[in-house]
């Protein structure tokens, strides 16, 4: 099986917050107009989650996801997911090899740090249950034997919202093991300037950005979740946000538990990205749909993804005016 990338932290000096503005204004330098978009793929990485991206093709998630990894210096691999992968070219397959008579284990794609599902609804369910598993466990199983994925570990999912001939929706079950679920959207016109003008190069951009952190200190900013200081009144806040979910008449599911640690974790791993080692009440309120829209069910909803997932914003948006925020 292939070494990880990164092993267990040694006693160097912790790398400082400001190192994670650095990184995102590196990553902004190929991916542009997108900072908060940046901000949230790396506080889900940091809050050891993984992100689903909903959009249309073209806004540049594949870019994202590339750059992130090249300024974290971490290993990428790109999963194109169609309708006859099987889950052992995601995750791998023993392999009988005459010559040593013995059955050798080839890992899948799956064996990196920053993995992109692209298109992952084009994926039959059993295969889409095979990589949601790993992201779960951190691990894969081949022929009763496990394996530890590389760590950190991020999988960066996209599905096209619009287009539903041929694909398998991620039921409620499965899209719970994202901690974000993101809209990227269109770039404004000072961004689409510089995108298209930088398509004149014969130099892909990637090649041109620098590595900012190793993968030994994303672990150690990983670890420094647990340090973010919450206080009290802010937990309240957030299990009252939780508390509404469940209790209006216009939402048939309301937050699991699950759903709860979610918004907690990744709301501290944001105050991080924010140079924080404190939580306030905007790190919650910004996080609450992107942690929580796609765990809830609207009553009655129906229709395409886009326009439930929409309609469940637009509700927890409004949950929001009717919570009061510690002051």
């Amino acid at each position: 099986m292939p070494e990880t990338s990164a092993t267990a932290p040694t006693r160097e000096a912790r790398p400082s917050l400001e190192l994670l503005d650095h990184l995102i204004q590196e990553v902004e330098n190929v991916f542009h107009g997108k900072r908060e978009v940046v901000r949230l793929a790396l506080a889900s990485l940091l809050a050891r989650g993984h992100v689903l991206f909903e959009d249309v093709p073209g806004v540049g998630k594949t870019t994202l996801s590339h750059a992130l990894a090249k300024a974290l210096g971490l290993d990428f691999r790109r999963i194109q997911f169609t309708a006859d992968l099987l889950p052992s070219d995601v995750l791998g397959v023993s392999v009988y090899n005459p010559q040593t008579t013995t059955f050798e284990t080839r890992p899948g794609p799956i064996f990196a740090n920053v993995v992109l599902a692209d298109e992952i609804n084009r994926a039959p369910p059993r295969t889409q249950s095979g990589l949601l598993e790993a992201m779960q466990e951190g691990s894969v199983t081949i022929d009763d034997r496990t394996y530890e994925l590389p760590k950190p570990f991020l999988v960066m999912a996209t599905q096209n919202p619009l287009e539903h001939h041929g694909t398998y929706p991620l039921p409620e079950s499965q899209l719970d093991r994202f901690l974000m679920r993101i809209t990227v959207g269109y770039p404004d016109d000072e961004a689409e300037r510089r995108i298209i003008t930088e398509s004149a190069s014969f130099e892909p951009v990637i090649d041109r950005m620098r590595t900012v952190l190793q993968p030994t200190q994303v672990i150690q900013l990983q670890e420094r979740i647990e340090e973010v200081e919450v206080d009290p009144a802010i937990l309240d806040y957030l299990m009252a946000i939780v508390a509404a979910t469940r209790a209006t008449p216009r939402l048939r599911m309301g937050v699991s538990p699950r759903g709860s640690i979610a918004l907690f974790r990744a709301a501290r791993a944001f105050a991080l990205t924010n140079g924080r080692t404190y939580l306030v009440p905007d790190d919650v309120r910004d996080l609450v749909v992107p942690c929580l829209a796609h765990r809830i069910l609207p009553a009655g909803a129906s229709g395409t993804t886009l326009d439930v997932h929409e309609e469940a914003a637009d509700i927890l948006l409004g949950l929001l005016e009717e919570v009061e925020a510690p002051v």
